[in-house]
């Protein structure tokens, strides 16, 4: 199980954004220059962003902005935002147990909930801190829109 790392790569996205978006012109290239990756992955990410509500993207001169501040984003509306897990779920569960085996046949029964359980912890766990969280220790002060 792995998140992917396009959810850590829009955090840093978008924080990139309201860091420097009163003093710079946020394009993807200068926010793939600070990720340490290429462009056109960012250019994705700010398609997906945009497409949550997130992100404002400017035609012509370019450039990004927040549609609402930091403390109104969660790590979730991100993790939602650039669909990290396939078909919202977080653990795939392997193909083809063995209906024949006692425990292949019945782990689904003994296992379905358990990580349905675990995945929604971490979702409401997600929903609970938002990107002011994260920014805070990151700098003195968070930008306030």
């Amino acid at each position: 199980m792995q998140i992917s790392s396009r959810f850590t790569m829009a955090v840093h996205t978008l924080l990139c954004i309201e860091y420097f978006g009163k003093t710079e012109k946020v394009t993807s290239d200068f926010i793939a220059a600070s990720v340490g990756t290429n462009p056109v992955i960012i250019r994705k990410l700010l398609i997906q962003l945009k497409a949550a509500g997130l992100i404002q993207v400017k035609r012509g001169t370019g450039g990004t902005a927040l549609e609402k501040p930091l403390s109104d984003i969660s790590l979730y509306d991100v993790y939602h935002a650039v669909d990290c897990v396939g078909g919202d779920l977080l653990f795939h569960f392997h193909e083809h147990p063995c209906p024949q085996c006692p425990v292949g046949r019945k782990i689904h029964i003994g296992l379905d909930d358990k990580l349905h359980q675990i995945q929604d912890a971490m979702e409401d766990k997600m929903r609970s801190i938002s990107l002011a969280d994260v920014a805070l220790p990151m700098w003195d002060t968070v930008p306030v829109k």
